[in-house]
């Protein structure tokens, strides 16, 4: 703990809190909550973990120890170290398994099967890693059908497009052929939020989704990134993916879209004050 209290202050990371979302004179209440109070490891009754290799050729393998809890705040830790992997096969044409190690590694967390909701307000107060390589998001899955049509709705994901450092919030649905989506993105280049404030990557910042049956809109600090018109997220088989309950993940990625890492000094964190959840 204090490994990871320490690293959090050199990062120049503030553990205070800050007012929420104030539903007053609305039909909105909080109904669900983690605000990451209790010390150490993640509470298993809210999460579950990803373990291993998983998405986009990514470099990190996914493991639990990354993930803990100091001062009121999920600390979710990218390392530069090597582990086995132990679904390896040399043989394989699989990236997952024929890397025989994995060379970074982070945690990704989810409330699949514990938490799912549908409709409503989320918010997260977050400070995101901005480093070369780093892939940090919050976002959200369908729980019925595979990818892309159970739907994804990603309230943050910051990466590099065309090399170029990117806020994203977008949605995804299914097209026509297997695994192939629909997109509605928001791509917003992070050279404009330096702009505002140079300070931007040292400080922590609030996303908000709020979704309807009609729509999806997307904030950053209070100024809308994206809305999606749920009207046209419809897949080809006349299943819309936002009309049922979805599932929470926080995860860091490293590489992949993030771009190279081997320049960037380690350990990255990501730093997630709360998630709450307000439904009418």
């Amino acid at each position: 703990m204090h490994r990871l209290f320490v690293l959090l202050l050199s990062l120049g990371v503030s553990i205070c809190a800050q007012a929420q979302f104030n539903p007053d004179g609305t039909a909105y209440k909080l109904v669900w909550q983690e605000e990451f109070d209790q010390e150490g490891k993640v509470n298993p009754a809210f999460w579950s973990f990803e373990a291993g290799f998983k998405r986009n050729n990514e470099l990190q393998w996914y493991q639990e120890p990354n993930a803990e809890i100091t001062n009121g705040m999920l600390v979710i830790t990218g390392k530069r170290e090597q582990v086995k992997n132990v679904n390896y096969d040399a043989g394989s044409t699989d990236w997952r398994r024929n890397r025989e190690f994995g060379e970074y590694t982070s945690s990704s967390i989810n409330t699949r099967g514990k938490y799912e909701f549908q409709y409503g307000i989320m918010e997260v107060r977050a400070k995101i890693d901005t480093a070369m390589g780093m892939w940090p998001a919050i976002w959200t899955l369908g729980i019925t059908e595979p990818w892309p049509s159970n739907g994804e709705i990603d309230l943050m994901e910051y990466y590099r497009v065309k090399g170029e450092a990117t806020i994203l919030a977008n949605a995804a649905w299914a097209d026509e052929g297997q695994y192939n989506a629909k997109w509605d993105e928001a791509k917003i280049p992070f050279a404009e939020f330096l702009e505002k404030d140079p300070d931007w990557p040292d400080k922590f910042h609030l996303w908000r989704m709020e979704w309807t049956e009609e729509s999806i809109r997307l904030f950053l600090d209070n100024e809308l990134l994206n809305e999606i018109d749920l009207a046209r997220t419809v897949n080809p088989d006349g299943f819309n993916p936002f009309h049922q309950p979805h599932y929470i993940l926080l995860n860091l990625a490293i590489g992949g879209n993030g771009g190279d890492p081997s320049g960037s000094s380690f350990p990255r964190a990501y730093v997630v004050d709360y998630v709450r959840v307000y439904q009418k």
